[in-house]
């Protein structure tokens, strides 16, 4: 891949029509404040881009992200800049979801905790590796979640998995996290990135206005239910009957040849 624009938190490479952000604070990829502005600018920058079609979020070294960076968090004494801290980070998370290209993250090594899980369940799709571990143990700091955790968890394990999950703090393995539905699928250590370049490289080759419609469908339902959903799909499905790759995709299945979608 080519680089894409760094900045000294996030790296920014293109592989093929797919762009990887790469959270680069060590030790731990802890999420300040800065960090979040780098990821956020990054993340507008591959929306941005014609060439990206797809987006992958991991960390580099060992580990994807141990959450928000606790010295921050430490120092923050009064509810309104606490309150900002916490609007700053799901506004990101919020920005993730919202996204109308498909956001794979890509959870290396260790550990996804606190907000690195919350930025990871913001994503479409999630891989995680064998060893790692994912949990919101900010409880155990004597703080509540503030990125998202109280909606997002709920709704993928389900609440009465995601109330103790939450109200004990404790770490899950990434098999749990599977079994349970947190992540979509446990890779071998060290294949992660990998593994979503192969997903990535398989969504390149279908319609991105598609699922760009399928993916504001989905966001529609959970934000306004599902009878908002369904008609937020059907006017998909009918403003996309009009577009190339509708007549592509239809033809290449009669003339039993694999589709050619125009890059867009």
């Amino acid at each position: 891949g080519y680089p894409m624009g760094d900045t000294s938190w996030v790296r920014s490479t293109i592989h093929a029509r797919t762009a990887v952000l790469t959270i680069d604070n060590p030790p731990a990829n802890a999420l300040s404040l800065a960090v979040l502005d780098a990821l956020r600018a990054a993340l507008d920058a591959a929306l941005a881009s014609p060439d990206v079609k797809v987006i992958v979020l991991t960390g580099a070294g060992r580990l994807f992200c141990a959450g928000a960076d606790i010295r921050e968090l430490a120092e923050l004494c009064d509810c309104h800049s606490a309150r900002g801290f916490a609007e700053q980070g799901q506004a990101l998370c919020h920005a993730i979801a919202d996204a109308e290209k498909p956001v794979i993250a890509a959870i290396n090594g260790r550990l996804a905790l606190g907000g690195g899980n919350e930025l990871a369940m913001a994503c479409h799709v999630r891989l995680a590796e064998e060893s790692t571990e994912l949990g919101n143990p900010e409880i155990q700091l004597g703080l509540p979640v503030g990125w998202g955790a109280t909606q997002r968890l709920p709704r993928l394990v389900g609440q009465g998995r995601a109330v103790e999950l939450l109200l004990t703090g404790e770490r899950i393995s990434a098999r749990q996290a599977e079994a349970w539905g947190l992540v979509n699928r446990v890779v071998a250590d060290g294949t992660v990135l990998e593994e979503a370049l192969a997903l990535a490289a398989r969504l390149e080759r279908l319609s991105a206005p598609v699922m760009a419609g399928m993916l504001r469908a989905v966001r529609v339902g959970e934000r306004q239910g599902g009878e908002q959903g369904l008609k937020a799909e059907a006017e998909s499905f009918g403003l996309l009957c009009e577009h190339d790759d509708w007549r592509e995709g239809t033809r290449a299945f009669l003339e039993k040849r694999t589709p050619a979608f125009r890059d867009c």
